[in-house]
């Protein structure tokens, strides 16, 4: 991220680059706060539930102690709803650059980038979809809350 220095860290969970400045993966573990650190990385977006198993606990005082912003919007996979979309929206526009926003399997992550791209960064919906489904279709997914997803990604 800055100046293209440092390798893709595609040993991360679900890696994803959406732009020069945004970043996406599933779930974090311990050594990959350094890694997005040495990326130049300013803030992070957690879409997962802290509650969940692969969540590491102290994330926040983990990236605070790198000086690194973070922000927690826990959206629960079966029931995703519009005001986890207004706060995602809210963070990732506001939020310093280089961005890096995750969840478990970088599903959640996707969905919502999906309908921003399209909604709001004025992509055109084949390109935006292409983008999500490079982690998953939710609209042919079979896993558990699947189809809330696809009704969520319906929406405008």
């Amino acid at each position: 991220m800055q100046g293209g220095a440092d390798p893709e860290p595609d040993h991360i969970a679900c890696w994803q680059r959406l732009a020069a400045d945004v970043t996406t993966s599933g779930h974090l573990e311990a050594e990959d706060f350094d890694a997005l650190a040495a990326l130049g990385v300013r803030h992070i977006v957690n879409l997962a539930m802290g509650s969940h198993p692969q969540v590491l606990p102290d994330a926040a005082e983990r990236w605070a102690a790198r000086g690194i912003a973070y922000t927690h919007i826990p959206v629960p996979f079966d029931a995703p709803e519009e005001t986890h979309y207004a706060a995602f929206c809210a963070a990732i526009e506001s939020a310093a650059r280089p961005l890096h926003v995750h969840c478990i399997m970088n599903w959640r992550v996707s969905a919502m980038f999906y309908r921003w791209h399209r909604d709001v960064a004025g992509m055109s919906e084949d390109e935006a979809r292409a983008i999500m489904n490079r982690q998953w279709e939710p609209q042919t997914n079979d896993y558990p809350g699947a189809q809330a997803w696809a009704r969520f990604i319906t929406r405008r």
